[in-house]
């Protein structure tokens, strides 16, 4: 099936795809955004009582509002506010549809550029595009730390919630913020926590008003923690890690492996989108957007590569904006023309 050449196609309905899309309708462009899950799909699948590290003011897109009694709000919040945007400014996002890949190809009718393979519900759909948006960001991509067992049921690298661990011996990987909240969460919601960490201490990087709760709560015993230590296997009910003084079987009924995320290189590899090896930041325009492919531009997470720790929703937003500007002044189109 064959839909109708678009002038920007947009991959990835998260904050920064949305922005790209609000951007794109106020300047007339014709665009659809497609997304494989749901709307803002990564921020669905965080924790349920997850709390933004930012303020509401510095989430908003489109210029409307996101009002919170809170000081930083709640992933509940940003799940209705991101909905509301959606809403207000009737945005053409199609869900459910999942782009399997994106080839650049020689313009043919009504100068496309790109042809977009997709898959919804079982069909494989082929959609045409003269630009094209990848807003992907990371998260579906987990850093495998590849141990035997990493794929038993009770392994997961995603955490969601704590109530399903009450009462169980839980082992969380990892030392960033992602691990220091799940274990809190756990620990508190009445599991039994060990906290395994590669490095000699926990990152710097870790929220200054969680970093003392997780320092203390390891201090006065009530999370273990494994520093210097790294996971050799993971069996049905215990993890068995590596450390200065040996190995050390830790029983685990759930374990959590929270190593981070990064996004697919394949996907814009298969675009002709150069791929930093070691950093996996595609090459781009830093000012436009646009990367070494014309037409194909890069929207959030995304442009940090690997080091998904640089661009988050407060700066990501904002690249909707500079991708429109770069469409409008290659059709010839000031953009200021139209402010």
């Amino acid at each position: 099936m064959t839909a109708p050449v678009r002038e920007l196609l947009i991959v990835g309905a998260g904050p920064a795809g949305l922005a790209t899309a609000i951007a794109a309708q106020q300047a007339g462009l014709d665009y659809e955004v497609l997304e494989k899950g749901v709307l803002v799909n990564s921020i669905y699948r965080f924790p349920r009582h997850m709390v933004f590290f930012t303020t509401a003011d510095l989430l908003e897109i489109g210029g409307l509002p996101f009002v919170t009694p809170y000081e930083k709000p709640t992933q509940i919040e940003g799940l209705r506010y991101y909905r509301r945007v959606t809403e207000t400014f009737g945005l053409h996002i199609t869900l459910g549809e999942e782009v399997r890949a994106v080839r650049a190809q020689s313009p043919g009718r009504d100068e496309a550029r790109f042809r977009i393979e997709t898959l919804r519900e079982g069909e494989a759909r082929v959609r045409e595009a003269r630009n094209v948006v990848a807003a992907v960001g990371y998260y579906d991509h987990p850093n495998f730390i590849g141990v035997s067992g990493e794929d038993l049921p009770h392994v997961s690298h995603y955490y969601g919630e704590a109530h399903a661990s009450w009462k169980k011996q839980v082992v969380v990987v990892g030392g960033k913020n992602s691990a220091a909240i799940a274990a809190l969460e756990l620990f508190r919601s009445g599991a039994t926590v060990t906290l395994v960490h590669r490095r000699d201490r926990l990152s710097d990087s870790i929220k200054y008003w969680i970093k003392p709760d997780i320092e203390n709560r390891i201090k006065e015993g009530s999370i273990a923690a494994r520093f210097g230590t790294c996971v050799v296997e993971i069996r049905p009910r215990s993890v068995v890690v590596q450390g200065s003084s040996g190995r050390e079987e830790i029983p685990a009924e759930a374990v959590f492996l929270l190593t981070g995320y990064h996004p697919d290189p394949a996907f814009f590899e298969g675009a002709g989108v150069r791929v930093e090896p070691e950093t996996l930041v595609p090459a781009h325009d830093p000012q436009t957007l646009e990367t070494n492919v014309p037409g194909f531009y890069l929207a959030g997470s995304v442009v940090s590569g690997k080091h998904t720790g640089k661009i988050f929703i407060e700066n990501g937003r904002f690249h909707g904006e500079a991708i429109v500007a770069s469409i409008l002044r290659s059709r010839g189109v000031n953009p200021r023309s139209l402010s």
